[in-house]
């Protein structure tokens, strides 16, 4: 069986919109693109390089897919261009004749379905890069089994999120962390079942914590 993955950097507000460059996603007027340039260090290359040191394919949503087919097939070989470009990319798109980058397929109109069918294959785990809006429909039907964040020591204010009001509500559980010298957070989480409630109420509640709770009815 295979995982669904997603690989992401965010900010400390949430927002994952335009990480590499100005002209990446300016969407909504998004005036940050390229946060994460002033941060890069060598822990975080060794975090990232551990990522795609395992057999993968890709997993994109259509607007992600462009930006890479532009990209990545155009650089000198490398760790991350080869791999990248001889692996399989899964593609969420209504325009599947225009899907260039080699190993390139459409996962059709059912995503959902597609994924669920792909999940119970054997074959390598479907890595997500980017692709927000492929993102909020994967947590809104509980498809993504672990999340690696590089959470980046600043606040953006608005942009695309990788958390929106639809996700299904899910609990996870910390594999591994590290921080890099120019503060990111990097973190892997994995799905660990469903969330589970408490309470630190006293057993008898006193007549004020009684009558706050009427009232917040």
């Amino acid at each position: 069986m295979r995982k669904i993955i997603t690989a992401t950097f965010v900010s400390l507000d949430g927002v994952m919109q335009a990480p590499g460059g100005p002209d990446e996603d300016p969407v909504g007027g998004f005036e940050f693109g390229g946060w994460t340039f002033h941060y890069w260090d060598d822990v975080m290359g060794a975090f990232i390089g551990g990522a795609f040191s395992k057999p993968f394919a890709l997993l994109l949503g259509r607007k992600t897919y462009d930006i890479f087919a532009a990209h990545w097939p155009y650089q000198e070989s490398g760790p991350i261009a080869d791999s990248f470009n001889a692996a399989t990319k899964y593609v969420t798109t209504h325009r599947p004749d225009t899907l260039s980058w080699q190993n390139s397929q459409s996962l059709g109109d059912d995503v959902v379905a597609a994924l669920r069918l792909l999940k119970q294959e054997d074959g390598p785990d479907l890595l997500i890069q980017g692709s927000s809006e492929l993102i909020q429909i994967l947590l809104a039907n509980d498809l993504i089994d672990e999340i690696s964040l590089l959470i980046f020591p600043l606040v953006l204010g608005k942009g695309k999120r990788l958390f929106g009001s639809g996700a299904m509500p899910a609990a996870f559980k910390l594999n591994r962390s590290q921080a890099s010298t120019t503060g990111v957070i990097m973190a892997t989480y994995e799905r660990a079942g469903e969330i589970k409630t408490g309470s630190f109420a006293q057993e008898q509640p006193s007549e004020a914590e009684i009558e706050r709770r009427r009232n917040w009815k």
